[in-house]
C-alpha cells in the first residue's frame, strides 16, 4: 500500500506543480506591464530630478536641449533598471515557488498519510485474514473517518475465528471418535476412492494409511466378501446389512458390516460409508455354548439313561436273580458317581468362573505340591503299571494358593494317565525363571493335533471322547485347571505331536 501512497503523493504534486508553473508563467508575461507603468512614474521622477539640478545650478536650456537629455538619462536608467529589476523578480518568483511546492509537499504528505493510513491498516488485515490469520486486527481509532470500516473489518475477523475455533474443536472431536471407535471404519469417495480410513481398520487390516489413502478400494487388498457388499451399497445406494466370514492375515474373522450413502446438502451423493463390528468372538462364545448346552444334556443323559433302564429292569423281576441284582447295582453306582462328578465339576466351573473369584495367594513351595499330587494319582498309575520319572533339583517358591495348585497337578497327571498307554513313563519336572516358577507333566500318550491344542481347554472339548467317558471323566477338568492358572495370574502352554506324547507347562509367578 505504500506504493498507492506515493502514487497517490506524486500525482498530486505533479498537479500542483504544474498549476504553480502555469501561475508564474502568467505572472511573467504580466511583468512587462508593470515595468511600463512603473518606467512612466520613475521618467517623471527623473525630469523632476534634472530640472532640480538645473535650478540649483542656474543652468539654462533650450526646450529641445533638456528633451534630448532626458531622453539620453531615461534610456541609460532604463536599461540599467529593468536588468536589476528582472532578475531579482524572476529570483523572488523562483524562490516562492519552490518554498510554495516544499510547504504544499509537508502538508499534502501529511494528509496523505492520514487519510491512506488506515486504509493501508484495513487492507493488510484484510490479506492476513485471506491467508487464515483470523487474530489479525485493524487499527481502530475513533477520531479517524475509517473508523466504522476497521471496526467492520475486526467483527468479521472475530466471527471467522470463532468459526474456525468451533470448526477446529468439531472436527478433533470427530476425528478422536473415529480414531478411538472399536470398530473398523472406512469412507468412500463416489470415484471409488477412499478418503477416510481409522486406526482400528489399518490394525485390523495390516496396512499403513499411506496404503489406502486416495486409493481406488478394489486395489488395496480387500477380502473379495467386502469387495462385493461395497459393490452392492454402490449400486442400491441404500443402507444394507450383512455378516461376512472373510480371512484376514491368514485367520478367519466374522465381520458383522454395515454400509451406507453419504448424502450431502440438495440431496448430492458423496459416496458410501462403511462399518465393520469384530464378531469373531462372540460367533465363537456362541457356538461355545450351543456346545455346552449340547454336550451337558449328552452328559448327563447318559448316566442318567443307565440307572433309569437298570433301575426298570430290577423293577421288573431281576432282582429276585441276587447275582444280576448286584451287577445291576454296581452299574447304578457307577453311573450315580459319574453324575456326581460331573454335577460338582460343573458347580466348581460355575464358582471359578463368577466375577470376583479369587484364590488365597501366600508363599509356597512347588515341590511339596508335585510329590502330593503323584501321591493322590498314584494308585490310577498302578493300575496301568505305568511309572513317575521325577526332574527335581530344588524346592521353588512361589505366590500360590496350595489346594489350587494340588488341584491343578492332580488333574493334568490324571490327564496324563489317562491318555497314555500301559507301561510308559509320566516326567514331573521343576524349573523356573526369572519371572515364573514352572511345573512340566509330559507323557507319552496318544498326542494332540495342533488344530486341536487350541480347544483343550474348551468344556466337554475331548481329543478321543471313548477313551476318556470310560475312564470316567468329565470334560471339565482341563477348563478348571485354565480357570485356575489365571486366578493366579500364571500361563499355561501345551507342546504335543501325535504318536509321541504331550507336555503341559504351567507357569505361577514368583511374586
Amino acid at each position: 500500500m505504500k506504493s498507492m501512497s506515493n502514487s497517490l503523493f506524486l500525482t498530486f504534486m505533479l498537479l500542483l506543480g504544474t498549476i504553480l508553473a502555469v501561475l508564474m508563467l502568467v505572472i511573467g508575461q504580466l511583468f512587462p506591464v508593470y515595468i511600463e507603468q512603473y518606467d512612466e512614474q520613475a521618467s517623471l521622477q527623473l525630469q523632476e530630478s534634472i530640472d532640480q539640478v538645473l535650478d540649483e545650478r542656474k543652468l539654462e536650456l533650450s526646450k529641445e536641449d533638456k528633451e534630448a537629455l532626458y531622453t539620453a538619462q531615461n534610456i541609460e536608467a532604463k536599461d540599467s533598471l529593468f536588468s536589476d529589476i528582472r532578475a531579482r523578480f524572476y529570483l523572488v518568483l523562483t524562490i516562492l515557488f519552490i518554498i510554495t511546492l516544499i510547504l504544499i509537499a509537508v502538508v499534502s504528505r501529511y494528509m496523505i498519510r492520514n487519510f491512506i493510513a488506515p486504509i493501508d491498516n484495513v487492507t493488510d488485515t484484510a490479506l492476513e485474514l485471506a491467508k487464515g490469520n483470523y487474530r489479525a486486527r485493524a487499527h481502530e481509532n475513533e477520531h479517524e473517518r475509517m473508523m466504522p470500516l476497521s471496526h467492520s473489518i475486526n467483527i468479521l475477523a472475530r466471527n471467522l475465528q470463532d468459526i474456525t475455533t468451533i470448526r477446529e474443536v468439531e472436527e478433533e472431536r470427530l476425528k478422536t471418535l473415529i480414531e478411538n471407535m472399536g470398530s473398523s471404519l472406512m469412507m468412500i469417495g463416489r470415484e471409488g476412492n477412499i478418503s477416510i480410513v481409522n486406526r482400528v481398520f489399518l490394525e485390523r487390516f495390516g496396512m499403513q494409511i499411506a496404503d489406502v489413502q486416495g486409493k481406488v478400494f478394489r486395489t488395496i487388498g480387500l477380502p473379495k466378501s467386502l469387495e462385493q457388499f461395497i459393490d452392492h451399497v454402490f449400486l442400491t445406494e441404500m443402507p444394507y446389512r450383512q455378516q461376512i466370514k472373510m480371512e484376514v492375515q491368514q485367520e478367519l474373522h466374522n465381520k458383522e458390516v454395515y454400509g451406507a450413502p453419504v448424502i450431502g446438502d440438495h440431496g448430492r451423493w458423496l459416496g458410501v460409508v462403511i462399518v465393520m463390528h469384530d464378531i469373531t468372538e462372540l460367533v465363537r462364545l456362541e457356538q461355545i455354548r450351543k456346545d455346552f448346552v449340547a454336550n451337558v444334556s449328552h452328559e448327563l443323559r447318559t448316566p442318567i439313561t443307565s440307572i433309569k433302564g437298570f433301575a426298570e429292569t430290577l423293577l421288573d423281576g431281576a432282582y429276585k436273580d441276587e447275582k444280576m441284582l448286584l451287577s445291576f447295582l454296581e452299574i447304578i453306582n457307577k453311573e450315580s458317581n459319574r453324575l456326581q462328578m460331573l454335577i460338582q465339576d460343573l458347580l466348581e466351573l460355575s464358582k471359578i468362573e463368577q466375577h470376583g473369584f479369587t484364590v488365597n495367594i501366600m508363599p509356597m513351595g512347588l515341590q511339596d505340591v508335585l510329590i502330593r499330587g503323584a501321591e493322590l494319582t498314584g494308585p490310577r498309575l498302578d493300575e496301568k503299571n505305568m511309572s513317575f520319572h521325577v526332574d527335581i533339583d530344588r524346592d521353588i517358591q512361589v505366590m500360590g494358593d496350595a489346594n489350587r495348585i494340588i488341584q491343578i497337578v492332580t488333574n493334568l497327571i490324571t490327564n496324563a494317565i489317562t491318555y497314555s498307554p500301559e507301561n510308559t513313563t509320566v516326567t514331573v519336572r521343576l524349573k523356573e525363571n526369572e519371572t515364573y516358577g514352572i511345573i512340566e507333566i509330559e507323557d507319552q500318550g496318544i498326542g494332540i493335533e495342533k488344530h486341536e491344542i487350541a480347544r483343550v481347554f474348551e468344556r466337554f472339548y475331548r481329543v478321543d471322547r471313548a477313551r476318556s467317558r470310560n475312564s470316567g471323566g468329565t470334560g471339565l477338568g482341563l477348563a478348571i485347571v485354565k480357570h485356575l492358572i489365571e486366578a493366579h495370574h500364571g500361563r499355561i502352554q501345551v507342546e504335543s505331536e501325535v504318536g509321541i506324547g504331550t507336555k503341559m507347562i504351567v507357569m505361577i509367578p514368583k511374586n
